[in-house]
């Protein structure tokens, strides 16, 4: 369990360089950033370890990995574009 705990929180913090990397301008400050993709992918772990039982380390990196995406995706903002749409109301 330690190991795929520390698996998850390096692979929660590349998750995390990769948005900051990508999409910097729709996100808050880096440090929120890269604390909700390491502590998101370290309660994702934990999860798919809960849910799945010990002996699936693959999996439980996967859903680490999953788990984390889906809360850094949270963070994100509306670009700074507006959609115009084709009725007024």
């Amino acid at each position: 369990m330690l190991l795929e705990s520390l698996g998850s929180v390096l692979l929660g913090l590349a998750l995390s360089w990769a948005a900051v990397r990508h999409l910097a301008d729709r996100l808050p400050s880096r440090r929120a950033v890269f604390a909700t993709g390491a502590l998101g992918a370290l309660f994702g772990a934990y999860v798919t370890h809960v849910a799945l039982g010990p002996g699936h380390t693959l999996a439980t990196l996967l859903g680490a990995v999953a788990i984390g995406a889906v809360l850094l995706s949270l963070l994100l903002r509306p670009s700074t574009r507006r959609l115009r749409r084709a009725f007024p109301f």
